[in-house]
């Protein structure tokens, strides 16, 4: 099957974002395919700030973009947009990193007010790295994601639900082949 990176936006280690894109990364593994996590907080910020782009961090970040297949970007939704430690990461990659690619964008948030982030703020970013597919997004409400005292993660069944039909039409698109892929 595919290589699937699955790019955790999020700056806290106890993020709920990070959590449930773990949890999908586990479905996506059940359907055959390679999951590698990046946990983009993990990155050393002055390599991020510094926009050092020969930073081994940064290297081997661009690296697993170039390998995956596809690639799931998740994050927290901050001031009606994506994480600016996603931002870091993505002006630093090369123009066309997701050139061939199919995208699934995730986040996740407060309120139903941020559910257009994905299309108005992190769409745009993606389509202009040259993403061949662009597949539906989904929002998740923080309050639909719950971390149990096992550190185990349990989904509302109706955000479960969704979020696995997305999961799956991503898996399904993995196998197609791209209709029009942007110059690298």
């Amino acid at each position: 099957m595919a290589t699937v990176l699955s790019v955790s936006g999020s700056p806290s280690a106890s993020s709920r974002t990070n959590r449930l894109l773990r949890h999908l990364d586990d479905r996506l593994v059940a359907q055959g395919h390679e999951v590698i996590p990046l946990d983009v907080r993990t990155i050393p910020a002055e390599a991020l700030l510094g926009a050092d782009f020969r930073h081994p961090a940064i290297v081997a970040a661009t690296e697993l973009f170039a390998r995956a297949d596809g690639v799931v970007v998740g994050t927290p939704v901050y001031k009606a947009s994506y994480s600016g430690v996603l931002k870091a990461l993505l002006d630093l990659l090369p123009q066309y990193a997701l050139a061939g690619k199919t995208v699934l964008p995730l986040a996740t948030g407060g309120s139903t007010a941020h559910v257009l982030a994905i299309d108005y703020a992190l769409r745009p970013v993606l389509s202009s790295m040259g993403a061949a597919h662009i597949v539906q997004g989904w929002f998740t409400l923080d309050k639909d994601i719950t971390v149990r005292d096992d550190g185990s993660l349990a989904v509302a069944a109706p955000a479960d639900q969704a979020l696995s039909q997305v999961v799956d039409r991503f898996s399904a698109a993995l196998g197609r082949t791209p209709v029009l892929a942007a110059a690298g």
